[in-house]
């Protein structure tokens, strides 16, 4: 038997997936890796930390699955978009990676869009802001002129450790897009965007499809994964796109609902939408989109919240479940990170409203999970105002959907059936992705026929549904009020 091998790069941990070529899933490992905020707005994470999860997932998986490392045909990586590794000429990191849910580029960003934003829409499709790549550099060079004046080459998170693997520099166009230096329409490095940087476009990696075999394993990468000298390894691409694939969602107006770090709805498009707000990405089939709607912090807000406040995500859910809807009047908005969609406001924060004597933990975790639902529903009404053509369900992907009082959250909280697959991991659809590569499925949709799985199914309550419209004009209302106060504390 031959095999496939997906790795994902996440907000704060690693997923490895190894995939059969008949399309079974024989083994899959995780390893987290800190996540560092030396002050109030940083994000950032160590690139040596995600390399030491690569080396952990690959041997974990050969030793798992007890294959012969010879028999896997390819190795695809993703990662988190926006997030850049800044090096000098050898490939070396000059400081650690800013993620994209930083906020200290948020003046950058605001300068930018006094200066350039017409053209920069023009370009990229987006409104700068703090998730993107360019106002962070743009934030390097007036912060940290060290630091700027030596960088010799600009990786992304996935691309860095593809390296690694390979001594070979490139990236892919939907990561490209992610960065703000791209024309989306031309497909290629932006002067002008660049100019703006403050960059050489020419330090910038050459651009190849997600699918193209870029490299082969090194020696040296060999004895520190366990993987086999000579490996074929595929570029790659994004992990949103990776999960939207690993779903299923190949067609036109097919949908999904993100619950991972980030909260995305994503519709499947013959066509970009460019609009504030929406994130407008290529798809890997050829002559695709999926542009979305974002909740900046989903998953990550459950995972903040239990790392706050102690207890494992099995024993919080038992917890929540025992709450009524509503959560007793105590409220969640999970803008720990600030939020996008409809806000793009990297100011607002975090808050828990409504807060009695008699709540109890309980309490307060069904009020996370609502307050992230929340915020999707915000995502979806937006994304409706638009009429975008699309579906009547959606699968749900992302970390968030093994979680069953979740998903009947969200489905009610939506209105919308949800599915679920086997695995929508976007390690998965790195796997599959691989696959296509090498020739083990002829497409995207061969992929999906051979190895996509719906496995669950839930129906929203409409009861439910109409009481969570109510109590979505008070998550409105409290935003409106508190968002002035926000402002005045940043000023």
């Amino acid at each position: 038997m031959k095999y496939l091998l997906g790795i994902d790069f996440g907000g704060g941990a690693s997923k490895a997936t190894l995939l059969s070529a008949d399309g079974i899933i024989v083994a899959e490992h995780s390893v987290e890796y800190p996540t560092l905020h030396p002050n109030s707005g940083y994000c950032e994470q160590n690139p040596d930390d995600w390399y030491k999860a690569l080396c952990e997932d690959t041997r974990a998986l050969i030793a798992k699955s007890g294959i012969d490392a010879a028999d896997i045909l390819a190795v695809a990586l993703d990662s988190a978009t926006h997030t850049a590794v800044l090096c000098d000429k050898n490939a070396n990191p000059l400081r650690s990676a800013i993620h994209w849910t930083d906020t200290r580029s948020m003046k950058c960003a605001e300068a930018l869009r006094e200066t350039d934003e017409n053209y920069i829409v023009k370009k990229t499709f987006s409104k700068p802001g703090t998730i993107w790549t360019l106002p962070q550099i743009v934030w390097v060079r007036e912060n940290e002129p060290e630091v700027f004046e030596k960088i010799g080459m600009v990786f992304f998170e996935k691309d860095y450790l593809r390296y690694k693997l390979t001594d070979v520099y490139c990236t892919d166009y939907i990561e490209a897009q992610g960065s703000m230096l791209f024309d989306n329409e031309a497909m290629v490095w932006d002067d002008r965007l660049c100019e703006i940087a403050g960059i050489d476009k020419e330090i910038l990696p050459p651009i190849v499809k997600p699918t193209d075999v870029i490299g082969k394993v090194t020696a040296v990468a060999a004895e520190m994964t366990g993987l086999k000298e000579g490996t074929p390894v595929i570029c790659g691409t994004t992990d949103t796109v990776m999960e939207v694939f690993a779903s299923g969602a190949v067609e036109e107006g097919n949908m999904t609902v993100k619950l991972a770090t980030a909260g995305r709805i994503c519709v499947i498009t013959d066509r970009s939408y460019p609009h504030p707000y929406l994130i407008n990405y290529a798809h890997i089939v050829d002559g695709l989109w999926y542009p979305g709607t974002a909740t900046k912090a989903a998953a990550s807000s459950y995972r903040w919240y239990r790392d706050t406040f102690g207890g494992e995500y099995k024993e919080l859910d038992n917890g929540a479940a025992e709450v009524a809807l509503g959560s007793d009047g105590v409220m969640f908005h999970p803008y720990i990170n600030g939020e996008l969609t409809p806000y793009n406001d990297p100011l607002l924060c975090g808050s828990f409203i409504g807060v009695r004597a008699e709540h109890t933990k309980a309490h307060f975790t069904r009020a996370v999970l609502e307050g992230v639902s929340f915020s999707l529903l915000h995502s979806m009404k937006s994304l409706n105002e638009l009429k975008i053509p699309h579906d009547s369900f959606a699968t749900l992907i992302g970390g968030g959907a093994k979680g069953k009082l979740w998903k009947q959250i969200t489905a009610d909280m939506l209105g919308i059936t949800l599915k679920t697959t086997e695995s929508s991991d976007s390690s998965f659809g790195s796997a599959m992705l691989a696959g296509i590569a090498v020739g083990v499925f002829k497409d995207a949709k061969d992929a999906v026929k051979k190895c996509v799985k719906v496995n669950d199914t839930v129906v929203p309550n409409p009861e439910n549904t109409a009481k969570y419209a109510e109590l979505f004009k008070t998550y409105e209302r409290v935003h409106d009020a508190l968002a002035p106060i926000y402002k005045e504390r940043a000023l």
